[in-house]
């Protein structure tokens, strides 16, 4: 078995494939081909193609310190995960990330992540890694209407792309997941079972996708021909505990609903925990429709309805647009939306009682 210095000894004698001998090999000029691998828009996708194809072929690897000197690039996509957020350690983030990392690589682009606690130390995490040229642009995961990072970027001029969508579009590319369409199909799926009183509960008041949801909640009232009553909609469930909290209060009203749209999965699970302690049968008594796909909910009993969101394929879009704006993009021109897919589990169902007798019921175990 060689020795680790005859490896790279072997190596230095076979010598790197240089951009000349890759020009030559293509019958292109050094200027085409160096811009054909960095993506240019002056350049063909054709020619894009052939170049990399031949590189690959070739083995051909540019110098990352001399390459980042000729364009002002690292070749880095960043991004900052908050780890303070209710659901940053989710278990979709590993396909997330796996989706990130396998467009970024086979772009030769790499991913630098980073950790900060809030916003405000997010804001500064980003600077750093823009002083130490870590990155050339940034991915917003959870985005809000108001949005420190976005506003920091746009000051610097670095280049972002949201996962999300935010109140102050100038300027932002992004992609999303249609969250008020789910929340309008949600409602119209229920009142097609026949439910006439159907509540919702929001997320975080902050985020931008709570602002859409309730839109798309309104949206499927007005197609449904339900009326809007401002008592069936609570706000800020993030947690279990929460959605446990807002069920309660739900119930406890003189017309209690006999469904509930949730904004976010790990909210809606509080419900079950809720219809646990009052006898009630999800999917009969109280159905429940949210929003996440989270694992969790498969295992809940019966496993809850819910749209899913595909997070691999959302880090590989996000990936390409990120590219494609730090190579000069305008941002208007990157921005793209994906509806989310219905799991259909089993606790949504027809009502069995009315409000009336659902609410007669309750006061009868309270």
């Amino acid at each position: 078995m060689q020795r680790t210095e005859d490896l790279a000894g072997a190596g230095m004698r076979r010598g790197r494939v240089t951009i000349t001998q890759l020009s030559e090999a293509l019958g292109l000029n050094k200027s085409t081909v160096s811009r054909a691998l960095n993506g240019y828009a002056d350049i063909s996708e054709g020619t894009r193609l052939r170049v990399r194809r031949r590189a690959e072929t070739m083995g051909y690897r540019p110098l990352s310190h001399a390459q980042a000197i000729r364009t002002g690039r690292v070749q880095a996509l960043g991004l900052v995960i908050q780890i303070g957020d209710h659901d940053s350690q989710r278990p979709f983030l590993a396909d997330f990330l796996a989706g990130i990392s396998a467009t970024a690589s086979a772009e030769g682009w790499t991913l630098t992540v980073a950790t900060a606690d809030s916003e405000a130390d997010a804001v500064r995490t980003m600077e750093q890694l823009v002083e130490d040229r870590k990155a050339d642009g940034f991915i917003l995961p959870r985005t809000m209407s108001r949005d420190m990072r976005v506003a920091l970027l746009r000051a610097r001029d670095v280049p972002f792309v949201m996962f999300g969508r935010t109140a102050e579009p100038e300027g932002c590319a992004w992609f999303d997941v249609l969250g008020e369409d789910a929340m309008r199909d949600a409602v119209v799926h229920l009142a097609g079972l026949g439910h006439r009183r159907i509540a919702f509960v929001n997320g975080g008041a902050l985020y931008n996708y709570s602002r859409v949801r309730l839109e798309g909640y309104r949206a499927g009232l007005a197609r449904a021909g339900l009326d809007e009553d401002a008592a069936l909609i609570r706000e800020d469930a993030l947690r279990t505990e929460d959605g446990a909290r807002e069920t309660r209060a739900l119930l406890a009203l003189p017309s209690p609903p006999t469904a509930v749209v949730f904004a976010i999965d790990h909210a809606a699970l509080g419900l079950y925990r809720v219809c646990a302690e009052k006898g009630l049968a999800v999917g009969r008594d109280l159905s429940v429709i949210s929003y996440d796909g989270v694992p969790d909910g498969a295992y809940a009993e019966p496993p809850l309805s819910s749209f899913t969101v595909d997070t691999r394929a959302a880090g590989q879009r996000l990936a390409r647009l990120l590219i494609a704006r730090i190579r000069g993009a305008a941002p208007e021109t990157l921005r793209e939306t994906a509806p989310a897919t219905f799991a259909d589990r089993g606790s949504a169902g027809p009502p069995r009682l009315t409000s009336a007798a659902l609410a007669a019921r309750l006061s009868q175990t309270s």
